[in-house]
């Protein structure tokens, strides 16, 4: 006996088989027991979700022997002729190959005679977009008007090609594609049912690969069956797919977070001897990115086969802002993959794009014999003139450098800017911590006052990541309390951080604005060409905080 592929052999019998379709079933059953059957049926959707499977129930449902219902037997000749594709009375058409209206004209001359065996005559036109416009001209009449015993059941991908004076005709019944998870069960229920043995790891991988359609993945599960000998492994389908071990990937976004380039070549050069497909590489890393985003504002969600142990030790490791970023730099690499010299070159200036553009976080060095020197590049970049203001001026940490700062010995209102700058915070919580004054501090609990300007700021996550890097720099566990700003405090927010670095620049530019105007050349052009200076284009180089 001949092997019969697992799409075929477990193509579903009945309504109640059909996997992820629901919505269909359900109203196709509730016509079918009522009685209100329409003669046009149009399914449309992906490739292998089941358009022609559903049109082959509903002919059975049409002419069972034992009546027209949702729960066809399946036994009598009609449902196993139906199952066996030799059923006289269901006319299955592929569109693609019949195209010219004479074919379309040779078809409808039958519809007029009754059906030879069953109740209805069906006709099951696959991929009817196919079909010319003069096919379609010809159908328009005998698809609005047919004969009582007469169904036309229409499956396409797609929909948009169809005059819309067809679709107006039929009832639309769209397909959806299958979640990852739901053919995962499937071909889990499948191999439990063929005895075979499994890895649950390969289970996933094809699925991804198959990217909604259930037929798809059974073609690729026969296809992982031979490759492995009849055994589903693990590896075995990675290979098949050309897949590359997650662990590379995981390694990528470590180097990524500890800003470490020569490591993140180095893995490079030892997946380049693979020939990896460095688009899939890519589209891996950035699954992974957006896995341990999503851990980190949803804890324990896991998904799409990655370690839950693993996720949550990467969202410990990195900011939320710099997983945003890379997210984003990620989905335009895949873009301009195509444009680059070489894959692995588009590769490598992706990955070091989210490096260069991973936003700064800046350091204070404090007046203090404890405080850690400045970092050697950090420091080649100071000019002379600027020795003495970068004693007291925040200095941006380059990628992949450690916070090198100490916190100020006394701990009040006045030593608040400089104890915020050694949090080393960025993002939403920099700016929350900048926009509070210091009220004091009692044992393990400190009081800060909001400034109004950043109500919008504070949120559980925000004033939890404050609280923990004010623990972690004061080494000791921190209550946070933050309070509301009424109107007899109104004027001590005056003097937030925020507030004061606003007057900071505001005082630059107002010192650029005065020195532009003194400038000879400025001066010489005004007088010659009658021009003066846009007072908005003056603005302070500054770098920003987190």
């Amino acid at each position: 006996m001949s092997y019969l592929v697992l799409a075929r052999k477990w193509r579903p019998r009945a309504f109640a088989e059909l996997v992820g379709q629901e919505h269909v079933v359900k109203a196709l059953a509730n016509g079918l027991d009522s009685g209100r059957i329409h003669h046009a049926f149009l399914f449309t959707g992906t490739r292998g979700v089941g358009k022609t499977t559903v049109a082959r129930l509903l002919a059975k449902a049409l002419n069972c022997e034992a009546g027209v219902s949702s729960t066809f037997c399946g036994r009598c000749a009609a449902c196993r002729e139906i199952d066996e594709g030799r059923f006289v009375d269901l006319i299955e058409v592929d569109a693609a190959s019949r195209t010219k209206v004479e074919d379309t004209r040779d078809l409808l001359e039958n519809v007029q005679y009754s059906p030879a065996r069953g109740r209805y005559k069906v006709y099951l036109i696959d991929e009817v977009h196919m079909l010319s416009t003069h096919s379609f001209n010809a159908l328009l009449k005998t698809l609005e008007e047919p004969p009582p015993h007469v169904k036309f059941l229409l499956a396409t991908t797609d929909p948009q090609k169809l005059p819309i004076t067809v679709v107006s005709r039929c009832l639309q019944f769209h397909l959806k594609r299958l979640s990852q998870s739901l053919i995962v069960d499937r071909l889990s229920h499948i191999l439990g049912a063929e005895g075979v043995d499994f890895e649950a790891p390969a289970l996933p991988q094809i699925a991804r690969a198959a990217d909604g359609s259930l037929r798809d993945a059974l073609s690729l599960l026969d296809q992982a069956l031979v490759f492995g000998a009849g055994r589903v492994g693990d590896s075995d389908v990675r290979m098949m797919l050309g897949t590359i071990d997650r662990t590379h990937v995981v390694r990528c976004l470590e180097c990524l977070i500890d800003g470490d380039a020569a490591a993140m070549i180095a893995i490079l050069n030892a997946l380049d001897e693979q020939a990896p497909d460095y688009d899939q590489l890519l589209a891996e890393l950035t699954l992974l990115i957006q896995r341990v985003a999503l851990e980190q504002r949803v804890p324990g969600v896991g998904g799409e086969g990655f370690d839950p142990a693993l996720l949550a030790r990467l969202a410990g490791r990195v900011a939320a802002e710099d997983l945003q970023l890379y997210y984003q730099i990620g989905l335009t690499g895949r873009r301009d993959l195509g444009l680059a010299p070489e894959p692995r070159v588009g590769f490598e200036m992706t990955l070091l794009r989210m490096l260069a553009f991973r936003p700064a976080e800046l350091l204070v060095p404090m007046l203090s014999p404890s405080a850690a020197p400045v970092a050697p590049a950090a420091a080649a970049t100071v000019k002379p003139k600027q020795a003495s203001a970068a004693i007291s001026a925040p200095a941006v940490r380059g990628p992949g450098n450690p916070p090198v700062v100490a916190p100020p010995t006394t701990l009040d209102a006045a030593s608040w800017p400089a104890l915020l700058e050694s949090l080393s915070l960025t993002g939403a919580a920099r700016q929350l911590a900048a926009q509070c004054i210091w009220l004091g501090r009692e044992g393990d609990v400190i009081r800060l006052r909001l400034d109004p300007r950043g109500e919008a700021l504070r949120t559980v996550q925000t004033e939890e990541r404050v609280a923990q890097a004010l623990s972690k720099v004061l080494a000791t566990k921190i209550r946070l309390v933050i309070e509301k700003t009424d109107a007899e405090s109104a004027s001590a927010v005056a003097d937030t951080p925020a507030r004061q670095e606003e007057r900071a620049a505001e005082a630059e530019v107002t010192a650029a604005r005065a020195a532009l105007e003194e400038d000879p050349t400025v001066r010489a052009i005004k007088e010659r060409f009658g021009a003066s200076v846009a007072a908005d284009s003056v603005k302070p180089n500054r770098s920003t905080k987190g």
